[in-house]
């Protein structure tokens, strides 16, 4: 008999959300009028948009609360995360005994869609996990999990098997740890009353008008807001909003407990002072779990525009302060007996920060690699893998460059297609398309992760680079010098310095090429290339003997560099730049460079 398909039932897999308002009967018996127009606002004004914002919609309301649904899991649970910091930053000030905080539940499951309404199993498991959800909490099915896992910077506490009201089977659930502590599981099992603060976590303090004159305070509370907003910007960060850190201004406070109330693992403080025409600038990061300090910084400058110097002094310290919080994190990473994904992605990414060489991009590979296979879909390490393939086929360590390019590619429209605004990803896409004759596309690429991140000084640097490979070397040290402007002492400044000889160098300005040469060696002496291009230069110079010894140097890094492949790994056809390399060679062959 044919269906009758005007009667059949409409399904569809969905990840569904349930919240509900913690205490709200008691609530609305002490102040009815005053909780109800505040959720409604909150309502309206936070949880709406968050929804909305990642492509959710909600299903229906239910007095206390709502139910809503996504296209994924992973949308769910970012916008359950949004709309609660936002609760929380906004209610913090409330008496406790009238905060209003919302538990949610996520679970992914086949439902009965009608026009108003979902119904099934899947719906009610929401419920019920939301009902184990801590004030402010999100917890989560196993189901969920298995789809957010290393898509959300977010850490999980495993609660084990539990057994639910009105559902058959027992089901694992899993919470989102925020708040320092986990939900009490129910069922007889309990979660750790202290529970490991997310990764690159961290709150800015307000920092420290010194001197006390008000009419500096404006600077000082813009150089807090604007830290937390850029530092937020940095891959995998989770920064406590600006409406919390306010919240200790002008409070003597310890920074451990700062540490438990916030969970979070690490606290900026500092201080701004003026004095006549100058002004200086403090600032120290602190391991919030043992009170250590980890980093300072100081800036002394003129007085001239402030809000001009308060882009360069916080562009600084989130570039200098994205380093630190890597290498802190691959610390702890070496200390944990069973190291998770993104442990061994940071501990990559800190091989990859201490110098090109051959056998520093072998470990970061091997961590890269290793992070992958524990979770396939770390974007961070696929990114940080295919950057080790960048560097391994364009900067001169293999004669067979083309597939570690390709390989590197492949990785980066992956990760994209997935994370289309992964600042990082789009920088490495960039290198790699500067280094296989598509320069242009490369500086597009470099201005998009500017614009997702206006503090990635190092696409200024590589926009320099691209320049060369243009023919259009003269260009190069304006874009370094901007680079260095916003982050003079980075990780990546040695690069940007070399970028400045070489294209010196092809523009016979030699000893101004030993001058930036030999900054990008003092700044990291662990680069061969640099070596090898201060040897060019101080053969072409004259000075043959500092000649043969940076050779010997740029060899005892890398013993299997030559001028054959220097000269097969052209990365242009532009036959200015290809003209003007020429002298480069000659230069390395006089130097001593083996021809290979």
């Amino acid at each position: 008999m044919p269906q009758d398909w005007s009667s059949r039932v409409e399904r569809k897999l969905s990840a569904i959300l349930a919240a509900d308002v913690a205490g709200y009967s008691r609530l609305m018996h002490d102040d009815e009028e005053t909780i109800h127009a505040n959720l409604t606002a909150l309502l309206a004004d936070n949880i709406a948009p968050a929804i909305a914002e990642h492509r959710g919609r909600i299903v229906k309301n239910t007095g206390d609360g709502f139910l809503a649904e996504f296209p994924s899991a992973v949308e769910a649970v970012r916008a359950a995360m949004q709309f609660q910091t936002r609760i929380k930053e906004l209610t913090i000030g409330d008496a406790e005994d009238r905060r209003i905080a919302f538990r949610v539940g996520v679970n992914i499951g086949d439902v009965i869609v009608e026009a108003h309404d979902i119904f099934g199993d899947g719906v009610n498991i929401a419920a019920r996990l939301e009902s184990i959800a801590e004030p402010g909490g999100i917890c989560i099915s196993s189901s969920a999990y298995d789809q957010v896992r290393g898509k959300v910077r977010v850490e999980f506490a495993d609660l084990g098997e539990q057994n639910l009201k009105n559902i058959v089977r027992p089901v694992r659930a899993y919470a989102v740890v925020r708040d320092g502590l986990g939900p009490a599981a129910k069922g007889g099992s309990t979660a750790p009353s202290r529970l490991s603060a997310p990764r690159l976590s961290m709150v800015v303090l307000p920092f420290a008008n010194i001197g006390g004159n008000p009419e500096q305070d404006y600077f000082v509370d813009g150089v807090t807001e604007s830290l937390t907003t850029d530092l937020s910007r940095i891959s995998g960060a989770f920064v406590i909003g600006r409406h919390t850190a306010f919240t200790y201004k002008g409070k003597a406070v310890d920074l451990r407990r700062i540490g438990l109330e916030l969970n979070v693992r690490y606290v900026l403080e500092g201080s701004v002072q003026r004095s006549g025409k100058r002004l200086r600038v403090n600032a120290q990061l602190i391991d919030a779990e043992t009170g250590n300090h980890l980093w300072a910084e100081r800036f002394d400058k003129p007085v001239a525009d402030l809000f001009d110097m308060q882009d360069e002094i916080v562009s600084r310290l989130a570039n200098t302060l994205d380093a630190q919080l890597i290498a802190a994190e691959a610390r702890r990473a070496e200390r944990s007996l069973h190291p998770n994904s993104m442990d061994l992605y940071f501990q990559g990414r800190a091989w990859l920060n201490k110098g090109l060489v051959p056998e520093y991009m072998t470990q970061a590979r091997h961590f890269f690699e290793r992070a992958l296979t524990l979770d396939p879909g770390n974007i961070d390490a696929l990114v940080g893998l295919a950057d080790v393939d960048q560097v391994v086929g364009g900067g001169y360590m293999t004669d067979n460059r083309a597939p570690h390019l390709a390989a590197a590619e492949a990785a980066l429209i992956n990760a994209l297609s997935l994370a289309p605004n992964h600042a990082l990803a789009h920088l490495t896409l960039g290198k790699v398309q500067i280094f296989t004759n598509r320069a242009a596309q490369g500086i597009a690429e470099f201005e998009q992760a500017l614009a997702l991140d206006r503090n990635l000084a190092h696409a200024h640097g590589l926009i320099g680079q691209a320049k060369i490979f243009l023919g259009r070397g003269a260009d190069t040290e304006a874009h370094v010098q901007e680079a260095l402007r916003l982050s003079p002492r980075d990780i990546q400044a040695f690069k940007w310095m070399l970028y400045v000889g070489i294209a010196k160098l092809q523009l016979n300005a030699d000893a101004e090429a030993v001058r930036w040469l030999r900054g990008s060696i003092e700044a990291n002496r662990n680069y061969p290339f640099a070596h090898f291009g201060l040897a060019a230069a101080l053969a072409l110079l004259g000075a043959l003997d500092d000649a043969q010894a940076a050779a010997q140097a740029g060899l005892a890094l890398d013993p299997s560099f030559n001028v054959r492949r220097f000269r097969a790994s052209a990365s242009t056809d532009n036959p200015t730049y290809l003209a003007k390399r020429e002298r480069v060679y000659q230069g390395m062959r006089l130097a001593g460079v083996p021809d290979g």
